[in-house]
């Protein structure tokens, strides 16, 4: 079995945040680095620009946490869960970090498998 797995939480964090700002009328440039969403975005309620880096450092280390533990239990607790839940069978997974009425979650795209947080 050769099994492809997808995953770029910090990545899917820093596309919603554009997406919330271009949809405020206040969309961020193109070529922003990922610090820099982050920044931008925690700048919304920080009391400093220091504040602010914390905060997206701390959000980018708990994203990297969260992804090393799906890529660390994978085989042996999330792909038997998947089949068992969603019954799917393929060997691609692409899991995306996604906000919800719900809070936080990850989707595995193709099962439609969810890991709330």
């Amino acid at each position: 079995m050769s099994i492809s797995i997808h995953i770029q939480l910090l990545n899917d964090w820093n596309d919603t945040v554009k997406v919330v700002f271009a949809g405020s009328g206040y969309p961020l440039p193109d070529n922003m680095s990922g610090e820099e969403i982050g920044i931008a975005y925690y700048m919304q309620t920080a009391q400093s620009e220091e504040e602010a880096a914390r905060q997206q450092q701390e959000n980018a280390a708990r994203l990297k946490q969260l992804q090393e533990t799906i890529l660390e239990h994978f085989e042996s607790v999330i792909l038997p869960d998947i089949r068992k839940r969603t019954g799917y069978n393929g060997d691609d997974f692409s899991f995306k970090w996604a906000y919800t009425p719900q809070g936080e979650q990850i989707f595995e795209q193709h099962s439609q498998y969810r890991i709330p947080l």
